[in-house]
């Protein structure tokens, strides 16, 4: 039995009062690990560690910090496989997503964000004879970056790379539930040399880290993708503490499919929306809206693309689709698809829990779902389930699928399929929603801002946003 360590002051280490967390395989149903049930005690060690080291982190040249940062992402490219290989077996998706996507976006994300700190730049304003205004942006300090469990390695760098490329030491807590590769993580920051104290990850519960990693007087900013009901706490307790935050929270993402779409390629890119990593993506696009004129052939032929998806084991490397992340989990979203019959939905394809023969018998699968025939306002329509389940309903107009797609309290991500620019574009001011992809899903250029609206979150991360937002920004006036 495997036991996971914590990452304090550049050492790995046994949470202070010995207490663990059962770490179970998904595809299994059985434990393999253990996860440290961190607290306060742990906390205050990491604390004093980045306080040690945030000095010397922040003045050191933006170039020794990059060469740093660049090697460590090196390291994560030298393991890929062995990360990919753990990302599967603690979340249960499938190798061959963690290979392309996980392992390798957590390398890009590190990478980026190091050369970014080599060019990152400020704004002076001259006052023409009378004199200049120069910003500075300096490091805020120590930070808490609390990442989840669907995409975990990928969005752990996604946080703690800005915020030790702009010069803070950085707290940073995984999901428990999938908590592997940020400890095979912090065993590549010890081989890439990075210095110590400058990032400590601590494992555990909420409750038993989280929650003090917002509340520490010390750390001054809280980074956080997750659940909206989470990050309203969060922000209940930051705010009154004047404390920067960033909120990163759910969707309930309107796919919006026009007739004159390049028909086929629509078919394959709206499953894909919809099904990858089981649907576990804030991203996914779980609300379908198909024009009319097409409804009853674009659904018949997303159901039989859908219906082709290889379940299985994800070690696997011919698994497509793979296990829910935890029986919590599964049973949640086998509860709403039992709610969406119940709202009147009829089931297309999927609904039922999957047995894989084998090794993963126990596992945690569910066949990929498509329902249609229900309202708006119903819960399986309101509600973020981020599984695989999804919803059809057909629309007569643009206006029609504008107030269908803006009618819930998400406004994280959308999608519009369709050959007609100027509608696109049109439709893209009009949808409430932080990010618009046309013709694609998931295409990501890591200088755009990432972020939603509503309650999909606050605040924008990627890019100069994540740079900014790690930063304080300080005007100097010099009169000549």
């Amino acid at each position: 039995m495997q036991k996971i360590q914590n990452y304090i002051n550049g050492e790995l280490l046994e949470p202070l009062d010995g207490e663990y967390l059962d770490n179970y395989e998904p595809a299994t149903g059985q434990v393999y690990a253990l996860i440290p049930q961190s607290t306060e005690k742990d906390l205050e060690l990491a604390v004093v560690a980045a306080e040690q080291a945030q000095e010397e982190w922040a003045e050191m040249p933006a170039e020794q910090r990059s060469n740093l940062l660049l090697k460590l992402a090196d390291a994560i490219d030298a393991a890929s496989d062995e990360l990919a290989r753990a990302e599967a077996i603690d979340n249960g998706k499938s190798i061959n997503f963690a290979k392309h996507v996980d392992a390798y976006r957590s390398a890009a994300n590190i990478r980026f964000f190091a050369n970014a700190t080599t060019q990152f730049s400020s704004e002076s304003h001259s006052m023409g004879s009378v004199g200049v205004n120069y910003t500075l942006r300096d490091p805020i300090g120590i930070v808490g970056c609390i990442s989840p469990w669907n995409l975990p390695l990928y969005l752990f760098t996604w946080k703690i790379a800005p915020a030790l490329a702009t010069g803070n030491c950085v707290i940073a807590k995984p999901s428990e539930i999938t908590p592997m590769t940020a400890y095979l993580f912090s065993r590549l920051c010890i081989q890439a040399g990075l210095p110590k104290g400058v990032l400590n990850i601590l494992h555990g519960t909420g409750p038993s880290i989280g929650g003090p990693i917002v509340a520490h007087p010390k750390i001054k900013a809280v980074s956080f993708t997750g659940g909206s009901a989470t990050g309203k706490h969060i922000a209940s307790v930051a705010a009154p503490m004047l404390k920067k935050i960033s909120l990163e929270l759910g969707g309930k993402n309107p796919t919006l499919v026009f007739a004159d779409c390049d028909f086929d390629t629509t078919v394959s890119e709206v499953a894909r929306a919809a099904f990858s990593n089981q649907g576990q993506i804030c991203l996914c696009g779980s609300r379908i809206y198909i024009e009319r004129s097409i409804y009853d052939k674009f659904k018949n032929a997303l159901v039989e693309k859908v219906k082709k998806l290889r379940i299985g084991d994800p070690l696997d490397e011919q698994t497509q689709h793979g296990a829910l992340v935890s029986q919590a989990h599964m049973e949640k979203v086998l509860s709403y698809i039992e709610l969406a019959k119940k709202e009147g939905g009829d089931i297309l394809c999927g609904g039922n829990r999957v047995t894989v023969e084998g090794r993963c018998e126990q596992g945690y699968f569910v066949e990929p779902t498509i329902i249609e025939n229900l309202p708006l306002n119903c819960r399986t329509n309101q509600e973020e389930i981020f599984g695989p389940v999804c919803t059809l309903q057909p629309f007569e107009s643009d206006d029609e699928v504008i107030r269908l797609a803006n009618g819930t309290e998400y406004g994280l991500a959308t999608s519009i399929w369709s050959n007609d620019i100027k509608r696109c574009h049109r439709l893209s001011k009009a949808l409430d929603f932080g990010i618009v992809w046309v013709n694609t899903w998931l295409l990501r250029d890591l200088r755009t801002p990432f972020g939603g609206v509503k309650s999909s979150g606050m605040g924008r991360e990627g890019g100069l946003e994540a740079m900014r937002f790690f930063t304080e920004p300080k005007n100097v006036c010099v009169k000549y």
